[in-house]
């Protein structure tokens, strides 16, 4: 824990929201308080208040913060489909917290222009690669992405909550590329 006096203009947000995102790794999106965050963060229980808030507050930064980090991991894979999905199940498994509380919209403001700005940008990536790879009519390709999707998405969701019978040392990007390689297979 960090002395509350280490802390400058700036930094308040960002120890805040990495306390938040340690209290969800830790306990999941729901089972913390803004007084927790404060002593998390070293900071007055006041702080979060003022500076989100409210809970759901919190939560939109999160989200945001996620869907940027989210959306960096899916460019960084690159042109290839197979691999930026391989991207977002490694984006999934190394960031948690960030991904339950991204996919679970009920918790945070959906209409925050930061999230809807780090959402289309991670959207266009994977709209823009299935056009490529499944060229078509526009009702083809939304259900190709919503195909893509589903399959990530779903292999994620699996691997993290313990649905997939993993042996010891599994790793699910490795599970996963024979997986995801299914998807456009005709």
């Amino acid at each position: 824990m960090t002395d509350q006096s280490s802390y400058h203009h700036g930094d308040l947000r960002r120890a805040v929201l990495e306390a938040a995102v340690e209290a969800i790794a830790e306990r999941g999106p729901a089972a913390w308080s803004l007084r927790e965050l404060a002593r998390r963060a070293g900071v007055s229980h006041a702080a979060p208040a003022h500076h989100f808030g409210d809970k759901a507050g919190v939560l939109t930064a999160v989200a945001a913060a996620g869907y940027t980090r989210f959306a960096d991991a899916l460019e960084a894979g690159g042109d290839d489909l197979h691999e930026v999905g391989l991207a977002y199940i490694r984006f999934a498994v190394d960031n948690r917290a960030y991904f339950e509380v991204m996919f679970t919209p009920a918790l945070y403001r959906t209409d925050d222009p930061d999230v809807a700005a780090a959402r289309a940008r991670a959207d266009r990536v994977l709209a823009r690669l299935v056009h490529d790879a499944s060229p078509g009519a526009p009702e083809d390709e939304r259900t190709a992405r919503l195909a893509a999707w589903s399959i990530v998405h779903g292999f994620a969701h699996l691997w993290l909550s313990g649905a997939i019978p993993a042996d010891p040392g599994d790793d699910p990007v490795t599970l996963a590329r024979p997986v995801i390689g299914r998807l456009f297979e005709r």
